[in-house]
């Protein structure tokens, strides 16, 4: 791994705990944040090396899938629209079995989320239903399988 693409894994986890921070505290992931992780899919694939054809259209098309598939549940009212940006700029980074991984990890991370989230709102006896900062359980997923080559070294 190059130091240019360690420096961009490195940028991608600081917007992705920005994020996961910002939907904390408002229950929003800014769009400039988003747009900032999609672009930066750009420098990293010119970085590792990858083919523009088929490569680069491959993971254009995985993160179109994932996106309409998240805006799917958008439009159920199970996830904000933040949120879906966010894992479909996420997908321009990984290749499937990664972003596969990541859809698991999140997926987990986010049912966890929730039980606490749900059990919190009973709690303090809330009206409504609660607002679960879902970019919280992407930046989970992102960041275990983003860092997993660096912390993982024993499995090589």
């Amino acid at each position: 791994m190059t130091a240019t693409m360690m420096i961009l894994i490195g940028l991608l986890a600081l917007l992705l705990v920005a994020a996961a921070a910002i939907d904390i505290r408002t229950r929003t992931i800014p769009n400039g944040l988003n747009l900032a992780v999609a672009l930066l899919a750009i420098p990293f694939w010119w970085a590792s090396g990858i083919a523009l054809w088929p490569d680069i259209a491959l993971q254009i098309g995985l993160a179109l899938v994932v996106f309409a598939a998240f805006a799917g549940f958008f439009a159920l009212g199970a996830m904000g629209g933040g949120d879906v940006k966010l894992i479909g700029a996420l997908a321009l980074w990984l290749p499937w079995p990664a972003l596969l991984a990541v859809l698991f990890l999140m997926s987990v991370a986010g049912a966890i989320l929730t039980l606490v989230m749900v059990g919190r709102h009973r709690l303090l006896h809330a009206e409504g239903r609660p607002e679960i900062p879902y970019g919280v359980a992407i930046a989970a997923g992102g960041l275990w399988v983003i860092t997993e080559p660096f912390l993982n070294h024993f499995g090589r």
